[in-house]
């Protein structure tokens, strides 16, 4: 793996674009790039593994752009390792995270960089986003939690991941202090995210609509399908890490957030029992009582009594069927 670079400009914008098996989609989101109205920027290129013209279309872009694009070859490893490749090759004093199908508008950048240049105790800049799916018209509504005010990621990340990945533009020195993206190929975002959090890392939003996350029934980059048993695992360690950090950041129990966290781990604990990962279930339903706290579950002493004379598989098996 290449070092960190030892030379960092400060008024640069690193963008990287990780892509796996999406030619199409990558030259849309290069010349998205190429139409910012900021500058200095450089481009890295991430190719995660790809089995298509992929790779090589990175390598021509690259060539017809040699002072602004590089490029990363690497063996498929899921979103968090690739963004990880890129941000290791980073020259920037400023991170943008960049999905080969999603959209940037042209003043995203300059108008992200302005808000932190003119707001020096905030370090990360984010905008209002929009969410729809590849082919059909925006509806005026805010992806995720990005119409929101928010002055740090805590308590509200613990709802759900508060933006999409293409959202926030980081300061280089928050994003080397948060450390590198883990290898998960499911919320691996809302993980990196929880690690902003827990450093109390203070916010600034764009009112403007500057980017767009794009659904579409393609091949995603974390590879598998929904009831895939890897992801399940990647899953279940990306919510105990956030849960470490919230309760280390001493979010009280009765935070409506923290709350609602609570019972998506009861939840995802039981979808674990029924898919077969006893351990991985059982693990969960202990997170799921610390973050509950002193504010008991819903059904949480139904579940206990069930696996102690089932097993968590099973446990986890009948509930499901119930609950559907």
């Amino acid at each position: 793996m290449p070092p960190i670079p030892a030379m960092i400009d400060p008024a640069l914008v690193s963008i990287i674009l990780p892509a796996f098996n999406r030619p199409g989609f990558l030259r849309e989101a290069v010349a998205q790039v190429f139409a910012q109205t900021y500058r200095p920027l450089e481009l890295i290129l991430v190719d995660d593994g790809s089995t298509d013209e992929t790779g090589g279309v990175c390598d021509e872009i690259a060539a017809a752009h040699p002072d602004t694009v590089r490029v990363v070859h690497r063996e498929n490893g899921g979103p968090g390792a690739a963004r990880e490749s890129g941000r290791l090759l980073a020259r920037g004093g400023f991170l943008q995270y960049f999905d080969s199908d999603d959209q940037i508008d042209p003043q995203k950048i300059e108008l992200q960089v302005g808000a932190l240049q003119a707001n020096p105790d905030c370090g990360i800049a984010y905008c209002r986003t929009r969410e729809f799916m590849r082919g059909e018209a925006h509806d005026g509504r805010c992806s995720q939690f990005t119409g929101e005010s928010l002055e740090q990621l805590f308590p509200r990340l613990l709802s759900g991941c508060c933006w999409p990945t293409v959202t926030p533009l980081i300061r280089r020195e928050v994003s080397d202090a948060a450390g590198p993206w883990l290898p998960l190929r499911q919320e691996e975002d809302w993980e990196y995210d929880s690690r902003l959090a827990a450093m109390r890392v203070k916010l600034v939003r764009c009112d403007e609509f500057l980017a767009s996350a794009i659904n579409h029934p393609g091949p995603r980059a974390s590879g598998g399908g929904a009831r895939d048993l890897g992801k399940f695992r990647d899953r279940c360690a990306a919510r105990l890490l956030i849960l470490d950090r919230a309760l280390a950041a001493g979010i009280p129990d009765a935070d409506p957030d923290r709350r609602f966290f609570a019972q998506c781990l009861f939840l995802f604990s039981r979808q674990c029992g029924a898919a077969g990962l006893a351990d991985e279930s059982r693990r969960l339903f202990a997170a799921s009582l610390a973050a509950a706290g002193s504010v008991r579950l819903k059904n949480q002493t139904v579940f206990r009594v069930l696996t102690a004379l089932l097993g968590y598989t099973r446990a986890g098996s009948l509930c499901e069927r119930f609950e559907k």
